[in-house]
């Protein structure tokens, strides 16, 4: 029988996939597609990861001087670029397998440390300092006193499906994905299931949106499903706004013909034929792979007219956006798609009646997308066994801020925020007291010490305040100020508003006033700001709740949370800042009260030439004192001093 190896793979498809039994899997791909997947090999082969976090951590120095080591020993060697695996705090990572042994993993693997790590690999040696893990294979020949990877604590309580490939597969060897089983759902479900039957199995998953309220996909799909018109569209929302988020990249990244083979299905499914990857224009590296995965399903017949002569036709195209926060919201985002500016649009007319050109429209985002053909290959009935009772499967997380260990996890819906920070992301650096987490980005809310032991779904977090969102865990330890937290991401809001409607446009500005107002050093001879001080907490509440009942859209309904998340919290914070003129984590510069000891003070004049404002006063080798309507709380004179002489007031 002729092997995938010199059958030429859109043949294979043809034969073996389109052809062969549905939905099960094909002995023949078991045993003839290992090289391809680089089960097995009969030379070695190196894999550096070389999404945006790793480039970021100087994975090119890395590639660059593997290859000049491939060169200077002469050696027979592939060396793959794959995305981000998700264990960021340990870029640049590079793995290796020989033939006959495990994939082999390292850690910060910068480029000075090349040479020492590949000359440890080639020579058997298992005792490398950077060594992170081994993967598991049951075939091959496992290194000695070398942990499998899957047992290490970042990984051990996952459980990867929208990841599965990500940091593993080559992203643009569409040859290796399908070898791996990909696009066998797509054909299976195009020669086996009607379009509401593939509606019926999504909604039975219960599968809901992962881009922010938690719509059960295939409710919303039959919408579009069962609309009548002459053409009809899917959009992918990979625009990603929320500071802290990299989810959608990192997918895109490592593992595009994923995102491709979803929104094949689901287009299958509502009866669209053209679909949009909505993606930022910041994303460079995820747009030229996803550009090349897409020319490659093209190639071989998964996009275009009548695929493989089953009389459905679907192609994708790219666009991209300008960076807009308001155009993750889905009228925003149509609007920006048919050249106009990203503005919200009341509804009803929901999209999945009315949308891009007023045509019915669904938009999801890519890992609601990127669950759809591991449901369709596994059955509705395992993705429901996965999580709670009402929030199905897996949730992908990007954890940054002050943890341990940062990055992209996928856990199941049902674990707790604790076991996130502190069994996955290895808890708060420097033994510093956790304090907060906010969750769901500029949308969501905080989660306090109270409430970690509360499960991550979809209706458990509302309940505290705060909301699943996309997906962004930024972690906060006790140097953190609460208040300038809402105050930043109150900017952010402001910044992001599109304008059209007054409470949004009015409301977030006005609460960002007062917030700057409390954070700021107050004016003395002003009675009327004091006034406006005091009544701060009482205002920033009122706001809030108008805003949330007025504003058009999501973005409008949801900016004044983290304010009132925070208020709700951490109340003594606000307090402390309106009334006791003290900001005790030290981070509001301006709440700063900086006092000299004379008794250590030695009349340097470092102190006083350093003070942009003048504040400090003193004759030379004589003690100096700080006048405090003048000092700003900046920093620099306890940053000059050399013999610790000046110290913040507690």
């Amino acid at each position: 029988m002729e092997t995938a190896r010199t059958m030429n793979m859109k043949e294979f498809l043809i034969e073996k996939v389109l052809n062969g039994p549905a939905h099960e899997v094909d002995p023949f791909v078991i045993g003839e597609l290992s090289d391809l997947r680089r089960d097995i090999v009969s030379k070695p082969v190196i894999f550096i990861g070389t999404g945006t976090c790793g480039l970021g951590a100087g994975a090119e120095k890395t590639w660059l001087e593997t290859q000049r080591f491939i060169e200077d020993h002469e050696l027979d060697v592939e060396v793959i670029k794959v995305g981000c695996i998700g264990f960021c705090a340990a870029e640049p990572l590079l793995d290796v397998r020989l033939p006959g042994k495990n994939r082999i993993s390292f850690k910060n693997v910068t480029g000075d440390k090349v040479n020492e790590v590949l000359e440890s690999v080639f020579s058997l040696d298992s005792t490398n300092p950077n060594i992170l893990g081994q993967f598991r294979s049951e075939k091959l020949e496992a290194w000695e006193n070398v942990p499998f990877i899957d047992e290490h604590p970042f990984f051990a309580p996952q459980k990867r499906i929208v990841l599965k490939n990500c940091g593993i597969v080559d992203p643009i060897d569409i040859n290796e994905y399908i070898a791996r089983g990909g696009y066998k759902s797509f054909l299976d479900t195009l020669k086996t299931y009607t379009s509401i039957e593939v509606c019926d199995k999504i909604e039975k998953s219960g599968l809901r949106g992962r881009g922010g309220g938690g719509f059960p996909t295939g409710k919303k799909w039959k919408f579009a499903n069962g609309a009548e018109a002459d053409q009809k569209y899917l959009i992918c929302n990979a625009d990603e706004g929320d500071p802290g988020a990299f989810m959608d990249r990192a997918v895109i990244e490592g593992d595009p013909h994923r995102l491709i083979e979803g929104m094949a299905i689901s287009a299958y499914g509502i009866g669209a034929t053209k679909g949009y990857v909505y993606i930022r224009a910041e994303y460079p590296l995820a747009i030229e792979r996803l550009k090349i995965a897409l020319n490659l399903a093209r190639d071989y017949g998964l996009l275009g007219k009548n695929i493989f002569d089953s009389g459905f036709s679907f192609d994708i195209i790219i666009k991209m956006g300008a960076g807009a926060f308001v155009c993750g919201e889905e009228t925003a985002l149509i609007h920006s798609i048919e050249g106009m500016r990203g503005m919200p649009r009341p509804r009803p007319p929901f999209p999945a009646i009315s949308g891009l050109f007023g045509k019915p429209t669904i938009i999801n985002n890519v890992e609601t997308l990127s669950n759809v053909p591991e449901i369709l290959a596994r059955g509705e009935e395992w993705f429901a066994s996965i999580g709670t009772e009402k929030s199905k499967g897996t949730k992908v997380f990007a954890l940054s801020g002050k943890i341990n260990l940062t990055g992209l996890v996928e856990i199941p819906m049902g674990t707790t925020v604790r076991e996130i920070i502190f069994d996955i992301a290895g808890g708060i650096p420097n033994n510093k007291k956790f304090k907060s987490v906010q969750i769901g980005g500029p949308s969501g809310g905080c989660i306090t010490e109270q409430n970690l032991d509360i499960q991550i779904d979809y209706e458990s977090l509302i309940s505290v305040g705060a909301m699943m969102g996309s997906g962004g865990l930024v972690v906060m330890d006790e140097d953190t100020c609460m208040v300038d937290v809402a105050k930043f991401f109150m900017d952010f809001i402001q910044r992001e508003s599109c304008g059209k409607c007054i409470p949004c446009r009015e409301g977030t500005r006005r609460m960002l006033e007062i917030l700057e107002s409390i954070t700021h050093k107050p004016n003395g001879n002003s009675e009327k700001e004091a006034l406006q001080r005091f009544k701060g907490i009482i205002q920033l509440e009122k706001l809030g709740k108008v805003i949330k009942e007025t504003s058009l859209c999501g973005l409008g309904q949801t900016a004044p949370n983290p304010v009132l998340s925070t208020i709700k919290w951490f109340r003594d914070e606000y307090e402390s800042h309106i009334y006791e003129r003290k900001c005790q984590p030290g981070v509001c510069t301006e709440l700063r009260t900086f006092r000299i000891n004379v008794d250590k003070c030695t009349g340097c004049t470092v102190c006083a030439r350093k003070c942009p404002t003048g504040a400090i006063i003193g004759t030379k080798k004589a003690p100096h004192f700080i006048v405090e309507d003048k000092c700003i709380g900046c920093g620099s004179c306890e940053e000059a001093c050399k013999f610790d002489a000046i110290s913040v007031v507690a």
